[in-house]
């Protein structure tokens, strides 16, 4: 699958445009880019069928360019802006605070070519030196470069599951496999996944592992055997397959799924127990006791409940499930609305009326319309408070028009360094659920960042904090404050905390989750900027029941009337 192999090249076109100050076609590109990092479906498929041009965001120009990649292995356009810039933008921008402009100065000023040469010259201190940089931000990007060098050998879970999924139907496709799973970090739905692991049920495995060797175009076959090969995508992901017997493949998807702490915690009881546990089965002695199903395994073990995979990161679960008491996890069905959404009307690329259909297309029952409100204009196009009562009369309108749904009104604020919120308290009153949240000074010191938070919390028009940890996977660490603080702040206020599904945040994280539960409950919001990225609530649920929440700890789980008990409107 070639999608996140396309999508990458059409960012770093975008980076440099941008470097350049190419106005408008930075833009363009990107939106392409993201709209194929969220296909379902290889794009090979898509461009063999000459439909390239439906993909949202991709037009005539960008088509040709794809096509040419596609057809020729190279883009001649690409080509010639590497060569003017040899950087690799993408390895760059994952350190805070270095955006294309800051890189394309550092490779014409010092020479940086990537992040090692970034890190030489942090440390013989150069950065400092140049106009516009400074000690404080030399500071900030060493800072940064070990979170950037550390996610470079991950992906996100949302640019991994399309070719997961692909991967699975090209292997179920053979007649030769009865049974394929996707296993591993991928199956515990983490946030970033190193690697694939995939099993697979067959009477004939020579055949199974010459049809996965010649899978994908481009691939590297770093290991063929009998029972298991490993190969390179041309993605740089390492795919690697196992051939079980069916016999043996319960207790072969509990030790690939892991996690190791889990798989660690459950040899232990086993031995315990006077058995012994491998991927091959339970034995007593020589005896096999069992290994065709996972609950099978489980249950000869003595455990009362089959522990789903989000759960199996040793954090009590074998216990709870020897007792019976594992929780009813929460499931994407039992979401009823998408409580953070933006549209066009702030920096989001779809409109109120085209999210509005993608909610009913989702089944829905509401959904709210938050996008930027207060002072952060240059940032996320920032609606003024005017501009915020007028789309409040524009969101009544259209709810007399729509069947079956309702939109409710809404908007993420920016909490201010004091803690207070950049819009009055009288537009505020206006809307049916006000969200805030931190979007400058992330450096704050601990006791300063808890006291602004809380401050925002006291505030009794605002009714959830959105992405509180303010962390971007791969790129910005996370805020630095007293969670356990502003969880009793919480409590107190009534403020609720949100599970943000955008796969670059997934923030709150399952740690936090799962600390929270019982103190409070929480809101799952999508932070969609388009209708397709609605579709991320999956990732949201599955951080969810990653913090062992139920359908109760959520509050869009609630029926509309519910709903609007519980907030007040």
């Amino acid at each position: 699958m070639k999608n996140l192999e396309v999508a990458k090249m059409l960012y770093e076109i975008a980076d440099i445009l941008e470097a350049q100050d190419v106005q408008f076609k930075p833009r363009a590109y990107r939106n392409a880019a993201r709209s194929i990092e969220e296909l379902s479906e290889d794009i090979v498929d898509i461009w063999k069928r000459g439909e390239l041009e439906e993909i949202p965001g991709v037009g005539e120009n960008i088509s040709k360019k794809i096509a040419e990649y596609l057809e020729t292995g190279r883009l001649r356009y690409y080509t010639e802006l590497k060569k003017e810039f040899p950087v690799n933008l993408e390895e760059l921008g994952k350190v805070e605070g270095l955006g294309p402009k800051r890189a394309i100065m550092l490779y014409k000023k010092l020479g940086v070519r990537n992040l090692e040469d970034l890190k030489k010259a942090v440390g013989q201190h150069k950065i400092r030196e140049l106009e516009g940089f400074g000690e404080k931000n030399e500071q900030k990007i060493a800072e940064g470069i070990g979170l950037a060098a550390e996610s470079g050998k991950r992906m996100l879970l949302s640019q991994i599951m399309p070719m997961a999924q692909e991967l699975e139907r090209k292997l179920h496709s053979l007649k030769e496999v009865e049974k394929v799973d996707v296993v591993g970090s991928y199956r515990r739905r983490k946030e970033t996944i190193g690697d694939l692991d995939i099993l697979v049920v067959s009477k004939n495995a020579a055949k199974v592992m010459d049809f996965f060797t010649k899978i994908e175009d481009g691939l590297k076959v770093l290991v063929k055997g009998p029972a298991k090969s490993s190969v390179l995508l041309s993605s740089g992901l390492q795919v690697d397959l196992r051939v079980f017997n069916e016999s043996d493949y319960g207790a072969a998807m509990l030790y690939f799924t892991g996690s190791k702490e889990h798989n660690i915690v459950l040899r232990t009881h086993a031995i315990s127990k006077r058995m012994k546990l491998s991927e091959y089965g339970l034995f007593r002695g020589e005896r096999k006791v069992a290994a065709k199903s996972e609950e099978e395994v489980y249950r000869a073990l003595g455990l009362k409940q089959w522990i789903p995979p989000e759960l199996r990161e040793n954090m009590g679960e074998i216990g709870t499930s020897l007792k019976g008491k594992l929780p009813d996890l929460v499931e994407l069905k039992d979401i009823r609305g998408d409580l953070h959404c933006h549209t066009d009307w702030s920096e989001g690329r779809s409109s109120i009326e085209e999210m509005a259909g993608m909610g009913k297309s989702l089944g829905y029952e509401y959904m709210i319309i938050s996008d930027h409100g207060g002072t952060l204009v240059p940032i996320a196009r920032c609606m003024n408070e005017k501009k915020i009562l007028e789309q409040g009369k524009r969101i009544d309108a259209l709810n007399k028009k729509l069947d079956g749904m309702t939109l409710l009104k809404g908007c993420e604020t920016n909490i201010k360094d004091d803690g207070s919120i950049d819009v009055s308290n009288a537009t505020l009153k206006t809307l049916d659920i006000a969200t805030t949240a931190i979007h400058t000074k992330f450096k704050m010191p601990k006791k300063e960042m808890t006291k602004r938070i809380i401050t925002a919390m006291e505030n009794e028009h605002i009714d959830i904090i959105a992405h509180p940890t303010g962390r971007l996977i791969g790129s910005r660490a996370p805020l630095d404050f007293d969670f356990d603080e502003v969880l009793d702040a919480a409590k107190r206020t009534g403020t609720v905390l949100e599970i943000n599904s955008y796969p670059e945040r997934l923030d709150l994280d399952y740690l936090h989750i799962f600390k929270s539960r019982g103190k409070t409950r929480f809101t799952l919001g999508t932070d969609a900027h388009e209708k397709a990225q609605m579709r991320f609530m999956e990732f949201g649920v599955a951080q969810a029941r990653r913090g062992w929440c139920e359908k109760k700890d959520i509050l869009n789980a609630l029926p509309l009337k519910e709903l609007r008990k519980t907030f007040g409107f």
